[in-house]
């Protein structure tokens, strides 16, 4: 159990290189573009179904502008975004669910988007629908639509399959297609865990010296539903 908790405590931080592209191998380049001094856009809104890797790009989108040496931050929601957030030049701000934004936090985020327009920085936010269905006053919702606007299109099997044993090759070891399909009908389909759990099956093979197979995948999920019945209990 020990074990686990490491693994479980010790995921890899969310970043570009690290995203399972699918069909969004066009957003991806447009993220490192528009997170780059030199954009011309201010605006970028992604929208996108649950658990469609949404949040793991907007936090990948501030690592990447702070690596560029950009200020940088990401809210969680909209309503966590205060009057005291300040649009330094060149910054970069991220904020998520947008779509629950009520009436104060869409007008700080209209103050805020204009700010950093005029400071040369960047606003990229994420939401469930696109921009004509944001429930968001109308001029917070024009200037997100004047920007760049991606749907983040969520992976087929087919495309996960091929996506996580290319990512593992990347991570320098194999992946069969066995394993995959335990992992695809057996754990957790969303991005995020797919990315972890694959993460953490590379660390208890090099901690075991063992090859990654089915029945490694097997004990790992056993033990992790294990951890979340006693989380919960």
């Amino acid at each position: 159990m020990e074990q686990l908790v490491f693994e479980l405590a010790a995921p890899e931080p969310p970043r570009l290189a690290n995203f399972l592209p699918g069909r969004n191998a066009e957003l991806l380049a447009a993220l490192a573009d528009f997170s780059g001094p030199a954009s011309p856009d201010t605006g970028m809104l992604l929208w996108g179904a649950p658990a469609s890797g949404k949040t793991h790009l907007l936090v990948a989108t501030v690592a990447y502008a702070e690596v560029a040496g950009a200020t940088a931050r990401y809210f969680a929601a909209a309503h966590e975004v205060d009057d005291g957030v300040t649009a330094a030049p060149g910054a970069l701000v991220a904020v998520d669910r947008i779509d629950e934004a009520d009436a104060a936090a869409a007008g700080r985020l209209f103050t805020l988007f204009n700010a950093l327009k005029v400071a040369g920085g960047r606003l990229i936010c994420a939401a469930r629908v696109p921009p004509a269905q944001l429930a968001l006053r109308e001029d917070l919702r024009t200037r997100l639509g004047w920007g760049l606007v991606y749907e983040v299109l969520p992976l087929s099997d087919e495309e996960k399959t091929a996506a996580l044993a290319a990512h593992a090759r990347e991570r320098g070891f194999e992946l069969h297609a066995d394993v995959i399909d335990y992992l695809l009908r057996h754990g957790r389909r969303d991005l995020r865990s797919l990315l972890a759990t694959l993460a953490a099956l590379d660390r208890r093979s090099l901690a075991t010296k063992r090859a990654i197979s089915v029945a490694m995948v097997r004990d790992w999920l056993q033990q992790e539903r294990e951890w979340d019945r006693r989380l919960g209990a």
